[in-house]
């Protein structure tokens, strides 16, 4: 199963929603937290699913009569279909598992001995790794529904959250307690089983959204399970599950109730693991570990083959095996801990402090693997170090690494090891490094008296801890495993625990079972340890979520992506990325041990599982040898010093007619400046601006668009004055900005045929163009006659185009010469499903056609150019684009042109951004208006002057109708081809 609705989403523009469905703040969160891009896209795609489910099928005004009688889940079902859904995702009822059929069949209706699929649509899911913040976009989204039934877009029903553990519903209240101390909107979190009593009282401020464990809702009644009945509300809720889908979605009871408690209403599904094929086709955003981990939002992943085999239940190892296994993940935290100190040199608010993770299966027993690794620890730390085993174990580690093993999920990228840190590792180095000492010597245990589940560690020789035990209950481990050890008790409140991630922690080592790493929020494991953790599924979930937390990196405080990804996106700047970029690697990578190749194999499965979930094979295509990049050009921008508020050049702010009147009155109306200070919490020069504004209307650009509310109106023009815009920068020498082509994304079990078909197109050569080359060779002598005729027939057999077919949706793949990458795919079916990033847009594909049938011309214009070549361009990954303001969204938005041009003729040097589905409405006006602000100057093209060339911008766009277009913006709409060259 392949997902499906994310990419039925991209054909929807968030910026062309109503202004009810687009004027959100998706980035805060509370005083400290924002939301990552990521998290803000897994929230629109949400909201372009909720406005296509309630507001695009469905008149306003039929909106609850369509909850009763299913039209929009059959319109929303349909949908689906129309975008490739062809599985059979039906629910199937069998008469023998009673409760399950009786339960179902009560609540909707059966065709034929199932229920048809279309009566459980109302739902999305959201498939996001471990440390992806998940809890974020749920609260976020929770904040959006309220305001969405605020705002009367979507019906008023109650909201319930349901996740299957405790603990994660104390983090649920955190969460929701820091956003409430920074938000004006309210949650005010009440358990279901208060709903009765809450209905009853008016909530005087805030929204009630209710809670409970999801393994506690069922079809009858107990102490801490209820019945599901007793709140049903007639199907009318939103409901939020958190983790909660585990379980067979045909047997599981309490999955069926998820959708009935919702039937009319919507369930979002959010979980790190998705395997079932329903959550999948309806999954509204995919940021899973391979995905976090490739965006550069996590540290590498390195598996290392070398077992923990010493520590197996089953076989008995000398001490001198086991020491050597801890030896090893001490020596891996020692080398990261030195490139973490010169780091610190450099820079010291840089990173985390590298730890090591000890995740083990037993605490207590005799010989508890806890147990077993403490002793080794200890003895290490006594400087009982068997002769040789140091040697022994930096040569075998350095045996694995220093072939630069692949990273997870990371094609081509490899870990390199400094082999001269690496094998001047000493014990001494361990001792500084991992044990905080400077010798060797006896262990102490350190005890919280207030606290009987951590135990803290460190050498007499230290004054500082260096290891830390987090387990149920201490009790046992005081009396058995430490009895004759030197205890000292601490009587301070603060837990060792609790401060692991603050600078001062001097915890190198963490070690504990499966209970503690629960809601444990960290960026500083560098090493993790699984010892006997298992083959079961709880033992696969449980190192699935333990790898998802220990991958959190943040170099700089508050960026949570690696190094090189905030250098490229500007968040450090060049003097900063220059003097650290070579010593990030170790710190930005998590080295994983296992305990047996199975337990490694389990990881490497699961996570694989992960990224080929949806059955996607990359397909990579080629630059064009014959195009030199060197001599392609594209414009860098760069934020302006300054806001719309204080930019002399004023983009106009854009409101109807009618919110102008609003604007107007609600001016006169207030007078108080203070009144309205205070109302929208802003700043006396805004108000000062704006009552400027309506003194003078022509400030104003009158658009179609009506926010139908006062309050959202003025927040916006406020929110508008803030919006700083970007301007030219300078030219560079084209990189990576075009990618799209390495990530042609295929979901067939088989793609050798394409690809095959592929490699034959690209090499495609000019028949005339060969002959005449190897004529050239053969007179020189280079070839002989037999190896010439060879050459004039392989020409012969070249060809330039060919096709591919599955499911009766073909493929062109294309041979055009002048293009950035070879060959061109591109497809008549604007639904073709199994291929991604290809052109299929009937407007790019007209293009295309037009342009081939055009080259054939003996006279057409490109032969006027010294040279020239172009490429099409994807917005989803490419680079190339021209910043406007939208406001639509009220800020800077991006417009990714279809395809650009280079041409050169002279010293006259054109960049020209084509667009042949550009519209002729007002859209298309905003993006002309922000390339006329950076690339006009009185209505002329600016000149730039860049080595000897005079270079120029152009846009040029080609709708439907140019005789629609208007008189102002008539000028760079072009017709067809020979029009489009003579307006370059």
């Amino acid at each position: 199963m392949k997902i499906l609705l994310q990419d039925m989403t991209e054909d929807l523009r968030f910026e062309d929603l109503p202004p009810a469905w687009n004027t959100f703040d998706l980035e805060s969160f509370s005083k400290d937290k924002r939301l990552w891009d990521y998290q803000q896209n897994a929230l629109k795609n949400a909201i372009k699913v909720l406005w296509k489910y309630f507001e695009d099928f469905v008149d306003y005004q039929e909106k609850e009569n369509s909850e009763i009688n299913g039209e929009r889940k059959k319109d929303f079902f349909k949908w689906y279909q129309d975008n490739g859904l062809e599985e059979n995702l039906d629910i199937g009822l069998d008469r023998r598992k009673r409760n399950i059929y009786n339960l179902l069949t009560e609540y909707y209706p059966q065709d034929n001995g199932k229920i048809p699929y279309e009566h459980f649509i109302n739902r999305m899911s959201f498939w996001m790794a471990t440390g992806s913040g998940k809890s974020l976009v749920i609260i976020k989204l929770i904040e959006i529904l309220i305001q969405l039934m605020e705002r009367k877009e979507i019906p008023s029903y109650d909201i319930l959250i349901l996740t299957h553990r405790d603990d994660l519903i104390e983090q649920l209240k955190k969460h929701v307690d820091e956003f409430n101390y920074a938000n004006e909107t309210k949650i005010i979190l009440k358990e279901l089983k208060e709903y009765p009593e809450v209905k009853r009282q008016r909530t005087l401020f805030g929204t009630t959204v209710f809670y409970y464990r999801s393994d506690n809702l069922s079809d009858e009644q107990k102490e801490k399970i209820i019945d599901f009945k007793n709140y049903d509300n007639d199907g009318r809720w939103y409901i939020f599950l958190d983790e909660a889908h585990k379980g067979d979605k045909e047997d599981s009871k309490r999955q069926h109730i998820y959708s009935i408690l919702s039937r009319n209403g919507f369930l979002f599904n959010s979980s790190a693991t998705f395997i079932d094929p329903r959550d999948i086709a309806t999954c509204a955003f995919e940021f899973n570990l391979s995905s976090f981990v490739n965006a550069g939002y996590g540290k590498h992943i390195n598996i290392l083959k070398q077992e923990i085999r010493a520590f197996r239940d089953e076989e008995d190892y000398s001490g001198e095996e086991k020491q050597k296994i801890v030896l090893k993940s001490l020596i891996l935290l020692t080398y990261v801990k030195k490139f973490y100190e010169d780091i610190k040199n450099i820079q010291s608010d840089l990173y985390h402090k590298p730890l090591l993770l000890t995740l083990v299966n037993s605490v207590n027993t005799e010989d508890a693997d806890l147990k077993l690794f403490f002793r080794e620890l200890e003895r290490i730390g006594k400087g009982e170090i068997h002769p040789g085993v140091l040697k022994i174990a930096l040569d075998e580690l350095w045996k694995e690494l220093k072939e630069g093993p692949e990273f997870m999920f990371e094609d081509n990228k490899v870990m390199r090891i400094d082999e001269a840190v690496l094998k001047s590792i000493t014990k001494d180095d361990i001792l500084s490094y991992v044990y905080n000492s400077d010798s060797s010597g006896e262990t102490e245990v350190l005890v919280r008296q207030s606290d009987r589940k951590e135990l803290a560690f460190k050498l007499k020789a230290s004054d500082r801890p260096f290891a830390l035990i987090k387990i149920g209950d201490i009790s046992g481990w005081l009396k058995e495993e430490l009895a004759g050890y030197e205890i000292q008790e601490r009587f301070e409140d603060e837990s060792y625990f609790e401060n692991l991630n603050k600078e001062e922690s001097d915890i190198n080592i963490l070690m504990g079972s499966r209970g503690f790493y629960e809601g444990w929020d960290s960026n500083r494991p560098n090493v993790i340890n699984f010892i006997n953790i298992g083959m079961g599924e709880d033992a696969k979930k449980f190192i699935l979520q333990s790898v998802g937390r220990g991958v959190r990196i943040e170099p700089v405080k508050n960026k949570r992506r690696r190094l090189l990804q905030l250098y490229n996106s500007k968040e450090i700047d060049q003097n900063l990325f220059d003097k650290v970029k070579d010593k990030v690697l170790p710190i930005e990578t998590l080295f994983i041990f296992g305990t047996n190749r199975n337990a490694i194999a389990t990881v490497i499965q699961e996570l694989k599982k992960e990224k080929e979930g949806e059955g996607e094979t990359p397909l990579s295509l080629f630059e064009n040898p014959q195009i030199q990049k060197d001599k392609l050009l594209v414009p860098k921008y760069r934020p302006a010093d300054s806001p719309l508020l204080k930019t002399d050049e004023q983009v106009k702010f854009e409101i109807s007619t009618e919110d102008l009147k609003v604007l107007s009155e609600f001016g006169e109306f207030i007078t108080d400046d203070r009144v309205v200070l205070m109302r929208y919490n802003t700043e006396p020069e805004k108000v000062k601006f704006l009552r400027k504004s309506l003194a003078t209307p022509n400030n104003f650009k009158i658009g179609e668009k009506s926010f139908k509310d006062v309050d959202l109106l003025i927040q916006r023009f406020f929110d508008y004055l803030s919006v700083t815009p970007e301007e030219f920068e300078e030219f560079k020498e084209l990189e990576e900005e075009i990618r799209h082509f390495k990530n042609i994304k295929v979901y067939l079990e088989d793609i050798s045929e394409i690809q095959k078909k592929i490699e034959k197109v690209s090499q495609f050569k000019d028949p005339s163009q060969l002959e005449k080359e190897l004529e050239e060779k053969y007179s020189r002598g280079e070839i002989s006659l037999k190896e010439y005729t060879e050459g004039i027939k392989e020409s012969a057999r070249m060809v330039k185009e060919e096709a591919s077919e599955y499911q009766g949706k073909a493929l062109k793949i294309k041979y055009i010469p002048n293009h950035y990458y070879l060959p061109i795919i591109l497809s008549d079916n604007q639904r073709i499903d199994y291929i991604k990033h290809i052109i299929k847009t009937p407007s790019e594909v007209k293009f295309i056609n037009d342009l081939e049938d055009y080259l054939e011309k003996p006279d057409n214009k490109f032969k006027d150019f010294d040279w020239w070549s172009f490429s099409k361009l994807d917005e989803s990954l490419d680079e190339i684009y021209i910043p406007y303001y939208n406001p639509n969204v009220n800020k800077i938005s991006r417009f990714y042109p279809d395809f650009i041009f280079w041409l050169k003729k002279g010293d006259n040097y054109f960049i020209v951004y084509v667009d042949p589905k550009g519209t002729e409405h007002t859209s298309a006006y905003r993006k002309i208006d922000g390339y006329r602000a950076l690339f006009e100057e009185n209505g002329e093209e600016k000149v730039f002057n860049y080595n000897r060339f005079k270079v120029r911008i152009k846009l040029l766009l080609r709708p439907d109708d140019t005789s629609k277009a208007s008189r102002e913006y008539r000028r760079y709409w072009f017709d067809n081809i020979e029009g489009m060259l003579k307006m370059i």
